[in-house]
C-alpha cells in the first residue's frame, strides 16, 4: 500500500493562492486588503507579508489577515508557518472557508490525519464540496479507514474518473469491506485508463475471482493468456478455470505456472488443494514431492503433503509431515498476540523478552504477558530442566489460573508438559484449549502428540484429520489473504 500511498498525495493538488484569493478579495474593499492582496495575486510573497506584518499589529484580531498571511507563508514553501497563520485566524473566526480550505490543503499535502478535522468541518459548512470530500476520502484511506473513506470517494467520484491512484484506493477499501462487485466496477475503470498494464489486469481479475465471477476474470486475463504468460497470470487463471468448474485447463494453466515458476512454494500448495477437493491424492502428493525436492524447507509444503496423507489414511506419513511442518515453522503455534510480537520484533526473541518482562515488572499479575513470557520462552528454546524452563512453566500455570479461558496459554503448557513427559497432563490442557477454541490447530497438534505417548493412540486419525480440515481451511484463507495483498499492491509478481 505504501507506493499508492505515494501516488495518492498529488491527486487533488490545488495551488493556494488560487484557492483563496477571490474570497479574500471579495470580502473588503479596503485598500491596504486590496493591496495586500494584489501582491499576492501577483506572487509577491515577501512584499504582501512585509505589509501584513504592519496590519497585524494595528488589527491582530483580524481573521483575514491571518489568512492572507498563511497563503504568503505557504507560497514561500514555508508550511508550518502558514499551518500556524491559518490556526490563529480559525481561533478567531471558526467558520472561515479560505482559512479552513489553507489548513486543510497543507495536511493533505503532508498526508497527516490533522487534516482530517478541518476537513469534517468544511463539509459540515459546505456539504456537497467535491474536492473536500475527495480530499478527505484520500486521507481516511491513508489512515486506514476504510468505512469513511468508502463514503467520501464515492461522493467525490466524478474527481476521481481520471486519476487511477484514487480508484485503486477507492477499490481496495471496497475490497477491504468486502464489496467485490463494486470494487470490480471501480477498478475496471482504472484498468480502462491503462488497458496495457500487466498489473492492473491481475488485480482485476483478483478481484472479479473474490466476486466469483471467473468468467469476468478470465476475460480481463485473456490479453495476457497469450504466446507469454507469467507464472502469476496463470496462478489467476487455474484458479478461474476451477471456480468454473473447468478442472483440467485449472491443471493446466498450474503445471504451466509451476514450469514457470518452479520454486514458488504457494503453487504447489494450490495444486495440492486442487487435487484433495478432486480426490486426486496420490497426484497431489507427487507433485508436493517436487516442491519439497526445491523447497526442503518450507513448511507450507509439508502441511499440503499431510493433508493428502490423511484423505489416504496413511496417518503415520500425516502425522510425519505435520511435526516436519511445526518443526520448521514454530509461528504456527503462536497465537495472534505472540505472532504480531514476533512480527514486531522481526523474530528477535531476546528483544521480545525483554520488553514483556520489563512490562511484566510494572503488572505482575498480568495474564497476558505472563502468557507472552512463557510462550517466547518457549520459541527460544527453553529445555527442561533449564532456568527458563522453569520461568516458562509458573509463568503458563499462573496465565491459566488467572485466566482459565486463555486458550494460547493453554496450548503452551500443554508443550512444556510435553517436553517434560508430563503427557496426560499435556493432552488434559490441550482439550481444554479445544473447549475454548476448536479452531486451536496448536492445540489439536500437540494433542496427538501427547496421545502418540498414551494408551489412547485410536484417538489419533480421527484428530489427524480434524488437522487436516483446519489445514485446508488455513490455505484457503491465506490465499484469500494473499489476494487481498495483491489488490493492495503489498506483493511482487510472481
Amino acid at each position: 500500500m505504501g507506493e499508492l500511498h505515494f501516488r495518492l498525495r498529488p491527486v487533488l493538488a490545488v495551488a493556494l493562492p488560487i484557492v483563496f484569493l477571490s474570497c479574500v478579495l471579495g470580502q473588503t474593499g479596503q485598500e491596504p486588503i486590496q493591496e495586500i492582496a494584489s501582491a499576492l495575486r501577483d506572487e509577491q510573497f515577501d512584499r504582501a507579508l512585509d505589509l501584513l506584518r504592519a496590519e497585524l499589529q494595528a488589527s491582530p484580531g483580524n481573521a483575514q489577515l491571518w489568512t492572507m498571511q498563511g497563503v504568503a507563508y505557504s507560497g514561500r514553501g514555508q508550511k508550518k508557518e502558514a499551518l500556524s497563520s491559518f490556526h490563529r485566524a480559525l481561533k478567531i473566526s471558526p467558520d472561515s472557508v479560505p482559512a479552513l480550505q489553507g489548513a486543510a490543503q497543507i495536511e493533505y499535502d503532508a498526508a497527516s490525519a490533522g487534516g482530517i478535522p478541518v476537513l469534517e468541518h468544511l463539509l459540515q459548512l459546505r456539504p456537497n464540496d467535491l474536492t473536500s470530500h475527495g480530499m478527505l476520502a484520500v486521507l481516511q484511506y491513508q489512515q486506514g479507514n476504510c468505512v469513511a473513506a468508502s463514503v467520501h470517494f464515492e461522493k467525490a467520484a466524478s474527481l476521481f474518473e481520471s486519476r487511477p491512484p484514487a480508484l485503486e484506493a477507492y477499490a481496495t477499501c471496497l475490497v477491504k469491506l468486502k464489496h467485490f462487485d463494486k470494487a470490480a466496477a471501480v477498478f475496471q475503470k482504472s484498468l480502462a485508463l491503462s488497458p496495457d498494464d500487466r498489473r492492473e489486469r491481475q488485480v482485476l481479475a483478483s478481484i472479479q475471482l473474490m466476486a466469483h465471477r471467473p468468467q469476468e476474470s478470465l476475460a480481463t486475463l485473456e490479453p495476457l493468456l497469450g504466446a507469454n504468460p507469467d507464472a502469476q497470470t496463470l496462478e489467476l487463471a487455474s484458479a478461474a478455470y476451477e471456480d468454473a468448474h473447468d478442472t483440467e485447463r485449472a491443471v493446466d494453466a498450474l503445471r504451466q505456472a509451476i514450469l514457470l515458476n518452479p520454486r514458488n512454494v504457494l503453487l504447489y500448495v494450490d495444486f495440492a488443494a486442487i487435487s484433495a477437493t478432486h480426490q486426486s491424492f496420490q497426484v497431489g502428493i507427487n507433485a508436493v514431492n517436487d516442491g519439497i525436492h526445491l523447497q526442503p524447507d518450507a513448511a507450507p509444503l509439508y502441511f499440503a503433503r499431510g493433508v493428502l496423507y490423511v484423505q489416504l489414511a496413511e496417518y503415520d506419513k500425516a502425522q510425519a509431515d505435520f511435526e516436519q511442518a511445526y518443526e520448521l515453522d514454530p509461528t504456527q503455534s503462536l497465537s495472534a498476540a505472540a505472532q504480531g510480537l514476533a512480527a514486531v520484533q522481526q523474530n528477535d526473541l531476546d528483544r521480545a523478552l525483554a520488553g514483556v518482562q520489563e512490562k511484566l515488572a510494572r503488572k505482575p499479575v498480568d495474564p497476558i504477558l505472563l502468557y507472552l513470557q512463557a510462550d517466547i520462552l518457549t520459541q527460544r528454546g527453553a529445555e527442561p530442566g533449564s532456568a527458563d524452563f522453569q520461568i516458562a512453566m509458573r509463568s503458563a500455570k499462573k496465565a491459566v489460573a488467572l485466566r482459565p479461558a486463555l486458550g494460547p496459554a493453554r496450548s503452551v503448557l500443554a508443550k512444556l508438559y510435553l517436553q517434560s513427559g508430563q503427557y496426560p497432563e499435556a493432552a488434559a490442557q490441550c482439550r481444554k484449549a479445544l473447549e475454548i477454541d476448536p479452531n486451536d490447530q496448536s492445540a489439536l497438534y500437540h494433542l496427538i502428540q501427547a496421545l502418540r505417548k498414551t494408551e489412547k493412540k485410536d484417538q489419533i486419525p480421527e484428530l489427524l484429520k480434524r488437522l487436516a480440515l483446519l489445514r485446508q481451511q488455513a490455505t484457503k484463507d491465506e490465499r484469500e489473504q494473499y489476494r487481498y495483498k495483491l489488490v493492495e499492491g503489498d506483493t511482487q509478481p510472481q
